[in-house]
C-alpha cells in the first residue's frame, strides 16, 4: 500500500454516538434559538448554555454569532465574555475566568490531530484563559495553552504555548512583548 493509500484511510467518528446526537441536537438548537437571538439577549443565550451543561457565571456575555462546538465542554466564570464570532471548538473543556474577555474572530481550538500517525487520531487538550485575562481580536488559542490571569494575546496572535499572568503576548508564533503594568 502506498504512502498516501494509507494516510487517505481513515476510520469514522472518535466520538461516541451520544456526543453526535447531543451535538445534533445542540446545532439545531444553536441555529434556531441562539444564533436569530437578539443581540441584547445575554440572559436567553446564558439559559440555552446551560440546558446543554455549560457552566456559565453571572453576567456573562455569549454574542448570538459565536459558535461553541459542545456546551457541555465550555465553563465561563462570572462576567467573561465570547465575543461576535468566535469559535470556540470545545472537543476538550475550556474556561473563562472571571471578567476573561475573548474578543471578535478569535478561535479557541482544544483538539488537533495527531499528524505522525497515519490514521491522524483526534488528540485533545484544555485551554484556560485567566481571570481578567483578555484575548483580542482574530486570536487563534491552540489545544493545552493556558493564558495566565491578566495576560493579554495581541491582535491576530497564534498562541501555542501558555502565556505567563500580567504579560503581554503578539506575534505568530506569539511572543512576550512586554509586562503588563495597571495605571491607578
Amino acid at each position: 500500500m502506498s504512502r498516501f493509500a494509507k494516510l487517505s484511510h481513515r476510520s469514522g467518528s472518535p466520538h461516541p454516538l451520544g456526543n453526535r446526537v447531543l451535538r445534533a441536537l445542540w446545532g439545531w438548537a444553536w441555529l434556531l434559538l441562539f444564533r436569530p437571538s437578539p443581540r441584547t439577549f445575554h440572559a436567553w443565550r446564558r439559559a440555552l448554555l446551560r440546558l446543554f451543561g455549560a457552566r456559565i457565571g453571572k453576567g456573562v456575555y455569549v454574542y448570538p454569532s459565536s459558535k461553541i462546538w459542545a456546551p457541555w465542554n465550555l465553563e465561563m466564570e462570572d462576567h467573561s465574555c465570547l465575543g461576535d464570532h468566535v469559535d470556540c471548538y470545545c472537543v476538550d473543556k475550556i474556561h473563562l475566568g472571571a471578567h476573561a474577555t475573548v474578543s471578535q474572530y478569535s478561535y479557541l481550538c482544544s483538539a488537533s490531530h495527531d499528524y505522525t500517525r497515519a490514521d491522524l487520531p483526534l488528540v485533545t487538550a484544555p485551554i484556560s484563559v485567566g481571570a481578567g485575562a483578555w484575548v483580542t481580536a482574530d486570536a487563534f488559542v491552540g489545544p493545552g495553552v493556558v493564558i495566565g490571569e491578566g495576560a493579554i494575546v495581541g491582535v491576530r496572535s497564534t498562541v501555542l504555548k501558555d502565556v505567563e499572568p500580567w504579560t503581554v503576548v503578539a506575534g505568530t508564533p506569539a511572543r512576550k512583548i512586554k509586562d503588563r503594568v495597571m495605571q491607578e
